[in-house]
């Protein structure tokens, strides 16, 4: 695994920093506050709400979340059944929270999504509802929606169930800490030592069948690294750069495999909202095979998409441009709303099977919505006409708020690079093209764009020298330009 924290060049740019990381939210018109009539919504509904009837707290979930994450969508349990698994996936009860046709839901359906940025937090709902009554902390009672997936031991999807019952987190764990207590296993099934030591224990063996039913069903999964804008112990901005640790493939396992089930559920109901994705073009595929030849990973005959990209080990630049250049076989994603006659395009592509969200409704819009509608299809009950109402119109909310939320996330990275940089604008860097007019800076480890430069024209794959030419904290752009081609 890579990761790295980069420090910035100096103190003195965080004054600018700071400047810089505000201004996104201005520059973007993003909602800075709830109204008073969202704000009495909210604590109105919590001051009005029940538990359920069904009382699941013996269940002894734990969440799985990044460390300093306070609002907690889904907690998990697993336990072995037979050969196979019993997976408990609970969802935070939002809708119990956000009242149809209420200021409060008027306000998420703008916001559409929550909104991370280094300096704040822009939530979907407000604080009171996403860090306390509907967030699953450990040791409190909370209402969820509980799904209950029986999982064969190839991984196979067995049989789904979904209640509406009182749930208790018992543990908040982050990902590093997953990882090691997974690895202190030993392959062993449970560790009564440790809180959670049998979901671990399932949750590795679940992730690792479903990763091989997603490669046999033909998905795939771009391993790229991330880049992160952290506060550190001093509190100044840091940039993080990291790839993915095995736990946190198979947390993502059990959250796709709900997301299958969701969609089943709606299709078979005739009712619903899909994430989907069309499939690759094939002139698409074939100049990516093309590529592949090229840079000395050749994709086989009889070799998967998924099981190709597994196989590109990215420390590698050659695999690593590969991996980036295969972004171009997975655009297109968007929502489809159905309620009657089932759409054509049902798939998404890259999972390779029928996909929905639902597991995180404190975080975004459409998972309220798909949760109250699978909800009632499995107790074989008329989906709401709230729900069906709005159906038409949640792709739009979301895909104007994930462009939001895509530019607020590039944005302050492009800052932190810049101050990052800031005082070394002429210095040379080596760097690998990863695509067309983007380099990967091996030292520091940051990405940026690349203008032409000394009549170069590098393609992705090469390892290149390039010069610092831009470090503008205000404009929140760097820019590098080629100078020497030092592989083929």
């Amino acid at each position: 695994m890579v990761f790295k924290h980069l420090g910035l060049s100096a103190r003195a740019h965080q004054s600018e920093l700071v400047d810089a990381l505000r201004a996104i939210v201005t520059d973007l018109e993003l909602p800075t506050g709830f109204s008073d009539e969202a704000l009495a919504d909210a604590r109105r509904a919590i001051e009005q709400f029940e538990l359920p009837s069904i009382d699941m707290s013996d269940v002894e979930f734990v969440t799985i979340d990044p460390p300093t994450s306070t609002d907690l969508d889904q907690a998990v349990h697993i336990e072995y059944d037979g050969d196979g698994y019993r997976v408990r996936y609970a969802i935070a009860d939002v809708p119990a929270f956000v009242k149809d046709g209420g200021p409060l839901d008027a306000e998420t359906r703008l916001r559409g999504q929550t909104v991370y940025l280094p300096h704040e937090r822009i939530g979907l709902h407000p604080e009171i509802i996403s860090e306390d009554a509907g967030s699953l902390l450990p040791d409190q009672r909370r209402s969820a929606f509980v799904w209950t997936l029986d999982v064969a031991a190839d991984g196979r999807l067995a049989r789904t169930d979904l209640v509406r019952a009182v749930v208790v987190s018992r543990a908040k764990l982050h990902y590093e800490q997953v990882q090691e207590m997974i690895d202190g296993l030993d392959g062993a099934r449970s560790n009564g030592s440790l809180p959670g030591g049998e979901t671990l224990a399932g949750l590795r063996d679940v992730g690792r069948a479903r990763l091989r039913r997603e490669r046999e069903r033909g998905g795939a999964s771009l391993r790229l690294p991330e880049q992160e804008v952290e506060v550190n112990g001093d509190g100044h901005y840091v940039l993080a750069h990291r790839s993915n640790l095995p736990a946190e493939e198979w947390n993502a396992q059990i959250s796709l495999m709900t997301g299958i089930a969701a969609a089943r559920i709606m299709l078979d109901g005739g009712v619903g909202i899909l994430r989907t994705m069309p499939a690759p073009d094939p002139k698409q595929i074939a100049a990516y095979r093309r590529q592949a030849i090229a840079l000395g990973h050749p994709w086989d005959d009889g070799v998967t998409y998924g099981e190709f990209l597994d196989s590109l080990d990215i420390e590698d630049p050659s695999a690593l441009a590969l991996m980036y250049s295969a972004t171009v076989l997975f655009r297109g994603a968007g929502y489809t709303a159905f309620d009657g006659e089932l759409p054509e395009e049902t798939e998404q592509a890259a999972i390779a099977a029928p996909y929905a969200h639902t597991t995180a409704p404190l975080r975004r819009l459409i998972d309220r919505f798909v949760l109250v509608a699978c909800w009632h299809l499995v107790h074989e009950e008329p989906v709401p006409g709230w729900v069906r109402e709005a159906l038409p119109e949640l792709p739009g909310h979301m895909g104007a708020s994930g462009q939001r939320a895509s530019a607020a996330e590039r944005q302050a990275i492009d800052a932190v690079e810049a101050a990052l940089l800031a005082g070394r604008v002429g210095e040379a860097f080596d760097a690998v093209v990863i695509e067309e007019g983007m380099v990967q800076i091996l030292e520091p480890a940051i990405t940026a764009k690349l203008d032409g430069g000394d009549g170069l024209e590098p393609v992705p794959g090469q390892r290149v020298r390039v010069e610092l030419t831009e470090a503008d904290i205000a404009a929140r752009r760097v820019r590098f330009e080629v100078r020497e081609i030092l592989s083929e």
